[in-house]
């Protein structure tokens, strides 16, 4: 208890110490080519669902839903109102709430439920109501359910929500007071509810929602998981003030509640703690703004990244932390659960539970052990293993992070949301590049490489600093965008700005998996864009940009009439735009016609160059002549380069002082 305590207090001391790595390069909104979307009085276009397979991007924004063209977000395609009656607006007004923004219909679960509908549901003025859109005619379909448990109350609630198999799984609350937070599923056969007590959920902000597939290959693989992330008022730490902990819980797809105890309620609910902390700095991270869960074929297991600040925050430190998904699912099927304990003058601690643990494990989907035990399902589970989850929802292990501390600590910054892509570099090196969002409009790259941290760059996504509330990455190849969501609109973002660097040099330092260096036509080039099949590109993301200035190993060899030539002079120079400039030349007495040949010989490709000297009857003065003026470019060169030998010798020696 007192390392936490101490812990927390130590996090603003710290503080002062932490930096953090400063992105390379910055681009002003007006230096790149952004695509913008926003409708006059239109606002909070928070909401995004992007159709990959039909190219469109759904914006749910403040009593309309937008469909985009997802390739070019300004191409607007159809749209509806959804705007509240004015009875309802009077009412609501009436409770004590703003008519002119409160009052109207906020639109917050924006879900596709099969190829024609989608599932859609708004605040409406403090009563919530879900309706089915149309996609063909882009009409709702006048349902008009009761939202309640599927969407906020409040627009300034938390809240989030995802679907699974035509069922809606959400994290809001559950009444007009916000009090009552809930996870609920909404399904005609099984919906259930969280129990409506602290130690399941103690007033927490939802932050978001995902379902992990169970593996079809793995016998051992239960079931399909659904995992919410959130922000609650510890119950288990005791402190001056309500200090906050950062939350993971998981339900399981099958469950179908208990018969009498937990009917109705979910019967595999558990929940743990994150870790997000740098011991050598002091700093702990404790509350979660966002999260994303990396799943890819390529992937051996899920990874769930996630933004993280302090609670007392007051000189901007953000955190990222990645968690395997086994290090959860070990919490959650291995791990030591906690109690409440009552001590003197009824005062109630939260404690490990060190006892028996009932058969089938408590919490737990319906895996094989339940079936070996001839349990098929939830609704056949023993009342000891459904009390004893209800009583202890809560692990006593945390959720720790790869490596054991963040993967990037940043000052003097408030990081918002987050994307991850995976990318495999040109050498065959696969990188997670982190696109992390900021509350002054902002988006910082970032990869994490052999030697450290590295933000490749920073970009302002809107002129006017508006913070970023949403972000959506698109993963379908060679149409790859970032779209970002604001109260004042959506912007669409290529992942890289590979054109923007016109030298090889700035090309490789940049670090950017997505970037590389086309030598043979002296550009930056995205390499993920370009269709060819064989490519002499140049990358290095450990931010060696040796190979711009050519092959270190050239060498050359001059032939005369096929035969060697002794005394081959050489001199070279880095020209402006990162390349390698090698001269070589010979002296010889030409008596007669001869062939010439230059040979540049390296392991990157040779290089051949021939010229015929004709000897004919010129005069001995016009060749004196001649030879002059070669002698004399000759000489200017030499001076030339020994003026740069100079300058450099200069340098070096300032840069060691």
């Amino acid at each position: 208890m007192a390392l936490v305590l101490y812990g927390a207090v130590g996090l603003f001391i710290g503080m002062a110490t932490a930096f953090g790595p400063v992105p390379r390069i910055t681009w002003e909104h007006r230096e790149i080519h952004l695509v913008h979307f926003q409708e006059p009085k239109t606002f909070n276009y928070s909401t995004l669902l992007l159709s990959e397979d039909k190219d469109i991007l759904y914006v749910g924004a403040r009593e309309v839903i937008f469909a985009l063209n997802s390739l070019n977000i300004s191409d607007k395609q159809q749209e509806v109102f959804w705007k509240v009656t004015e009875d309802k607006k009077t009412k609501c007004a009436e409770k004590g709430k703003s008519k002119q923004t409160e009052c109207l219909n906020y639109v917050r679960v924006l879900q596709q439920l099969n190829d024609t509908f989608l599932y859609v549901c708004g605040t409406n003025a403090f009563q919530p109501v879900c309706d089915y859109l149309n996609l063909l005619s882009f009409e709702f379909g006048g349902k008009n359910e009761d939202g309640k448990g599927r969407c906020p109350f409040d627009p300034a609630q938390s809240y989030t929500s995802v679907m699974v198999d035509g069922e809606l799984y959400t994290g809001t609350s559950y009444n007009f007071l916000g009090s009552e937070p809930i996870i609920f599923r909404n399904s005609q056969q099984s919906p259930l509810r969280t129990e409506y007590a602290i130690p399941w959920l103690n007033e927490p902000n939802f932050i978001f929602a995902d379902v992990i597939r169970a593996d079809p290959d793995n016998a051992d693989e239960d079931d399909d998981k659904i995992y919410f992330f959130f922000t609650e008022v510890s119950v288990e730490y005791e402190f001056l003030g309500k200090l906050m902990i950062p939350r993971i819980a998981r339900v399981c797809k099958r469950d179908q509640g208990g018969l009498r105890t937990l009917q109705k309620k979910w019967t595999s609910y558990l929940k743990a703690r994150m870790l997000c902390s740098a011991p050598d700095k002091n700093l702990i991270f404790n509350i979660v703004n966002d999260v994303f869960i990396l799943k890819s074929p390529s992937l051996r297991e899920s990874v769930i990244y996630g933004v993280f600040s302090p609670q007392l925050n007051n000189v901007g430190l953000s955190a990222v932390c990645a968690y395997n998904i086994s290090t959860v699912e070990d919490v959650f099927a291995k791990g030591k659960y906690m109690q409440s304990a009552t001590v003197e003058q009824s005062h109630t601690k939260w404690v490990r539970y060190n006892g028996e643990i009932p058969r089938p494990r408590p919490g737990a989907c319906m895996n094989k052990e339940a079936r070996t035990d001839g349990y098929l399902s939830t609704l056949n589970l023993p009342d000891k293993t459904l009390q004893f989850v209800k009583d202890h929802p809560l692990m006593d292990d945390s959720v720790t992070p790869i490596g054991d501390r963040p993967k990037l600590v940043k000052r003097d910054v408030k990081y918002t949301q987050i994307v991850v892509d995976r990318v495999r570099a040109l050498n065959g090196t696969v990188y997670d590049v982190m696109f992390i969002s900021t509350d002054r409009g902002a988006l910082h790259k970032a990869i994490s490489y052999e030697n450290g941290m590295h933000i490749i760059e920073e970009i302002q996504l809107f002129p006017n600093f508006e913070p970023v509330q949403t972000l959506l990455l698109s993963s379908k190849q060679g149409k790859q965008f970032l779209y970002a969501g604001s109260n004042a609109g959506v912007v669409q973002s290529p992942l890289a700005f590979c054109d923007k660097y016109s030298t090889c040099v700035d090309c490789v330092l940049a670090r950017d998996p997505y970037c590389a260096w086309d030598a043979q036509e002296s550009v930056c080039v995205d390499n993920f864009r370009e269709h060819e099949t064989e490519r002499d590109w140049i990358q290095n993301i450990g931010g060696d940009a040796s190979s711009c200035t050519g092959p270190k190993d050239a060498q050359f060899v001059w032939k005369k009439n096929g035969q060697n030539i002794a005394g081959v002079n050489e001199q070279s120079h880095v020209l402006a735009n990162g390349q390698m400039h090698l001269l070589s030349w010979v002296t010889d007495a030409v008596a007669q016609d001869a062939e010439y040949c230059c040979l540049v010989l390296s392991k990157a490709g040779n290089r051949i160059s021939k010229v015929v000297i004709n000897v004919e009857g010129s005069s001995q003065d016009s060749w004196s002549r001649e030879f002059a003026s070669w002698k004399s470019v000759i000489s200017e060169h030499d001076k030339m380069m020994d003026s740069w030998k100079k300058t450099w010798e200069s340098c070096s020696k300032k840069g060691k002082v």
